[in-house]
């Protein structure tokens, strides 16, 4: 898939995929693949990867979770959920990405010292990602400064989905980052 890549990534729901084509152009030694079931982001990415030419980018348009779960065991260096659907309603939890079954795939995919990106202007999400995967003993979150999760990543440019969030006057968002112990 990627023969000379030095690391592999995953974006999982890139939406119309800012941040994957973004990182993609930053760093063509790196392979992307990126998840998305939504035809509209599909089409985006795909005219965007024509565009601007990255042939550092494999799209998979299914579920994430069948994707982890034919992947090879420490094959991954990093994982992005960036602004995920955050099915608000108590009865559509079990839609939240985040769940037992798929940071269990997580774990086994990224290597050991890789990394498990998520971020979200929804603290209710936030919290339901951080209880789960302090719960999950493959991963271990130990930010550098007491509220350091709420500054952005590195070289982040906000995505489509946070604008829109701080539009909306959700001003707060979390910027988390799990490593694989």
């Amino acid at each position: 898939m990627f023969p000379d890549a030095e690391q592999i990534i995953i974006e999982i729901g890139y939406g119309g995929g800012e941040h994957l084509a973004l990182e993609a152009g930053r760093h063509p030694e790196t392979g992307y693949i990126g998840c998305e079931v939504f035809t509209g982001g599909i089409g985006k990415m795909v005219q965007t990867i024509a565009a601007e030419g990255l042939s550092n980018i494999r799209l998979f348009t299914d579920d994430a979770l069948k994707l982890l779960m034919e992947l090879p065991d420490a094959s991954v260096d990093e994982v992005y959920l960036l602004y995920p659907d955050p099915w608000p309603k108590t009865r559509h939890h079990k839609r939240r990405f985040v769940s037992p079954t798929t940071l269990g795939e997580l774990a086994r995919v990224i290597r050991p010292g890789g990394v498990f990106h998520f971020a979200s202007d929804i603290e209710d999400y936030a919290n339901w990602t951080l209880a789960h995967v302090v719960r999950a003993p493959e991963f271990r979150f130990a930010p550098e400064k007491p509220g350091g999760w709420h500054e952005p990543y590195p070289g982040w440019e906000a995505t489509r989905y946070e604008q829109k969030a701080r539009r909306e006057g959700r001003l707060i968002s979390f910027y988390f980052s799990f490593t694989r112990v």
